[in-house]
C-alpha cells in the first residue's frame, strides 16, 4: 500500500471536462500500476463517463463535490465560498494526506490561491512557482516561474532555481542542469532592475549550475534546462511558444496541400513528421506543477486532452518517488543556514 501514489483529480476543471479528464485518467490508471485515483467532481457524471471503460476499479474512487468553480470567478472568493467544488475538494484531499498531489485543468487562479492558501507553503519557501516543461531542442527545459508571481523579488528567483534545478535532475534526470536567467541581452549589466540584482546572487551559488542569461529566442534551441524569470515575462514565453507551434503545424499541414506532388510527399514524410512534431506538443509534457508547497498540485491547460491529463498523472508518481518536497526544504534550508 505504501509504494501506490495516490492523485487526486478534477474531474470537472477545464474546456474538455470531463471527458477528456476521465478518458486520461483511465489511460494513467493502465499505464502505472502504482497509481490510485480519486476523480473528484458530480458522481452522477463521472459514473455515466465511467461506464465506457474497462479500468482496475480497486483503484479508482469517486469522491462527490456538487460545485465547479468557473474561470471567470474571483478565485480568493470563489475557494472561500464554494466549499464543495471539486477544487476545494481535491486541494483538502492533499492538505489531510489522504492524496500525494492533485490534478486540475480548472481555473488557474483558484489552483494557485487555493494550493498556497489550502495546501500551504513547504518551509523556508518565499513564493511557489508554477513551472512548465516546455520542448526545446535537446528535449525538455522547466519554465520557472509562469504564471504565479507577477511581481518577484530577486530572492524568490534565487529560489526558483533552486527549486527548478531539483525538479530537473530528479524528475526529468537532467543532471547538473544548466540554468539561465532571461534577460535581453547576455551581457551581465544588461536587464531590468530585478535582473540586475538577481544574476550577482546566482551567480553566487554554488549548488546550481548558473550559466548566465538567456534571451528568449535561444530557449527552443535548449541552451538551458532551467529558466529563470517572473511570472509575466513567463506567461508570455510561455503563451508565444503555444502560439508559434499551433501556427507553424497548420502552415506545415497546409503547405502538404498545396499539389498533387505535395501531397504525395506528404505521404511518404507523414511518420517521421508526426513524430518530430509530437516532441513540440505541449502536452506530451504534462501539467505545471506548484513547486514549493507541503503537498503537490499541478495546473494542467484548460484545453487538455487525456493525453496531457494521463502524462501528468504519471508525472506525479515520479514527483513522490524522488522525494522532491524534502528535497527543496532542504536545500532552502541549507542555503539559509550558509546566508
Amino acid at each position: 500500500m505504501a509504494d501506490f501514489v495516490k492523485v487526486a483529480v478534477d474531474a470537472m476543471g477545464g474546456d474538455n471536462a470531463p471527458g477528456e479528464i476521465i478518458k486520461g485518467t483511465v489511460e494513467a490508471l493502465r499505464a502505472g500500476a502504482n497509481i490510485r485515483v480519486c476523480l473528484v467532481g458530480r458522481q452522477d457524471v463521472i459514473e455515466k463517463e465511467l461506464a465506457q471503460y474497462d479500468y482496475p476499479s480497486d483503484r479508482l474512487e469517486i469522491v462527490p463535490a456538487s460545485e465547479v468553480i468557473e474561470t471567470a470567478e474571483p478565485p480568493v472568493n470563489a475557494i472561500r465560498k464554494k466549499k464543495d467544488s471539486s477544487i476545494v475538494k481535491g486541494l483538502g484531499l492533499v492538505k489531510e494526506g489522504v492524496c500525494d498531489a492533485f490534478v486540475s485543468a480548472g481555473s488557474s487562479g483558484a489552483v494557485l490561491a487555493g494550493g498556497q492558501v489550502l495546501v500551504g507553503r513547504a518551509k523556508g519557501v518565499e513564493r511557489p512557482p508554477l513551472a512548465p516543461l516546455i520542448p526545446t531542442e535537446k528535449g525538455a527545459a522547466l519554465l520557472i516561474d509562469c504564471g504565479a508571481n507577477v511581481d518577484a523579488r530577486p530572492s524568490h528567483l534565487v529560489q526558483f532555481a533552486r527549486m527548478g534545478s531539483i525538479y530537473m535532475e530528479n524528475v526529468v534526470g537532467v543532471k547538473n542542469p544548466k540554468v539561465a536567467i532571461v534577460n535581453i541581452g547576455a551581457e551581465e549589466e544588461k536587464g531590468n532592475a530585478l535582473v540586475k540584482e538577481t544574476f550577482p546572487l546566482l551567480k553566487a551559488c554554488e549548488d546550481i549550475n548558473f550559466i548566465g542569461s538567456i534571451e528568449a529566442r535561444d530557449i527552443p534551441a535548449g541552451q538551458a534546462d532551467v529558466v529563470v524569470c517572473e511570472a509575466f515575462v513567463g506567461n508570455v514565453i510561455l503563451k508565444l511558444y503555444e502560439g508559434v507551434g499551433a501556427t507553424l503545424i497548420k502552415k506545415v499541414k497546409a503547405g502538404m496541400m498545396t499539389s498533387l506532388l505535395s501531397r504525395i510527399g506528404a505521404l511518404l514524410v507523414k511518420p517521421a513528421l508526426k513524430e518530430t512534431l509530437k516532441a513540440f506538443d505541449l502536452e506530451e509534457y504534462g501539467g505545471a506543477p506548484l513547486l514549493g508547497l507541503k503537498g503537490l498540485v499541478v495546473k494542467t491547460h484548460g484545453s487538455s486532452k487525456a493525453v496531457e491529463i494521463r502524462n501528468t498523472i504519471l508525472q506525479c508518481a515520479a514527483f513522490k518517488e524522488q522525494d522532491i518536497i524534502g528535497k527543496i526544504q532542504r536545500s532552502i534550508a541549507a542555503a539559509k543556514e550558509e546566508g
